[in-house]
């Protein structure tokens, strides 16, 4: 079984057709057709369905995609292992981070670490925290950024330690206070992220927690949205406070949201027990030198 048929496939897959999946490989239609269709012989099963707008895994492709992503995953596993025992940092740093807070937290460490590594390429898949976990533990990426507490299969380095802050509209009654309980906003709609979010399950438990069920008002992943839709008086939006720092918020008001137990407190994660590639280890090395205290 060739490796480039398993990276065929998976890509196939990612992309939900061939001709894409060629695209994003720098190869012909006709090249990763043929090596999907080689591995399909090979194991003697058809692994794709191929539909007019494109494929879709058949029962068989499920599995042998879970296999191919950690078959792949060790291979540069090891490739970077004997990139280090040559004494040079190389391969290939597979990076989730969390659609918000990445740029303000992570942008200036990507400076470095390429002028430190410059060997290195960094390929990052940008989602929400739950679907990141997911991606970490199906091998799609090394590392990625989750908030605590994290389920028992990840081990963590702390990134971040931030409250939340409540966006109300200007007229909102409660915008002259100088800090907010969740309760206090238990009779207002909120503005929610959308699924995938841990956040966002942390928000909702929390309002249950205190005896009352959040009320959506609408949901979002775009902090600028999320703002607007606040300064339209359509709800009131938790967001951590990394987010309001520098950012014009005008007309919007924002509150610090006093609940110790309801906190923006990021990490990076790895699979617990997982061998760390050196590229990911420099990673959280320059995470700890960089972000040392990892509070807000």
């Amino acid at each position: 079984m060739e490796l480039r048929h398993l990276r065929a496939f998976v890509e196939v897959a990612r992309q939900g057709g061939f001709s894409r999946a060629a695209r994003v490989l720098f190869s012909t239609q006709s090249t990763v057709s043929k090596a999907v269709g080689q591995l399909e012989a090979e194991l003697g099963e058809a692994l794709l369905e191929r539909l007019p707008t494109g494929t879709r895994l058949t029962g068989a492709g499920e599995l042998v995609l879970a296999r191919a992503l950690a078959m792949l995953a060790e291979g540069e596993r090891m490739a970077a292992e004997l990139a280090e025992w040559r004494g040079l940092i190389s391969g290939r740093l597979r990076l989730g981070l969390p659609i918000f807070g990445s740029a303000r937290l992570f942008a200036p460490l990507f400076a470095e670490y390429r002028s430190r590594h410059p060997g290195v390429e960094i390929e990052l898949l940008e989602q929400g925290s739950a679907r990141l976990e997911e991606a970490l533990l199906a091998g799609e990426v090394e590392l990625a950024v989750s908030l605590l507490p994290v389920p028992e299969a990840l081990a963590w380095q702390p990134v971040r330690d931030d409250p939340l802050v409540a966006l109300l509209w200007p007229d909102h009654p409660l915008a002259g206070r100088a800090s907010l309980a969740l309760t206090d906003l238990a009779q207002t709609p909120l503005i929610l992220f959308e699924q995938g979010f841990v956040l966002n399950s942390r928000i909702e438990a929390a309002c249950r927690t205190r005896g009352f069920a959040p009320h959506p008002a609408a949901r979002s992943s775009q902090v600028d949205f999320i703002i607007a839709l606040v300064a339209a008086g359509l709800g009131v939006a938790l967001l951590p406070r990394i987010l309001t720092e520098g950012r014009n918020l005008s007309p919007v008001v924002a509150t610090l949201l006093d609940e110790p137990g309801l906190r923006w407190r990021a990490a990076l994660v790895w699979r617990k027990g997982a061998r760390l590639s050196p590229a990911a280890r420099a990673w959280l090395a320059l995470a700890r030198e960089k972000l040392p205290a990892a509070t807000g």
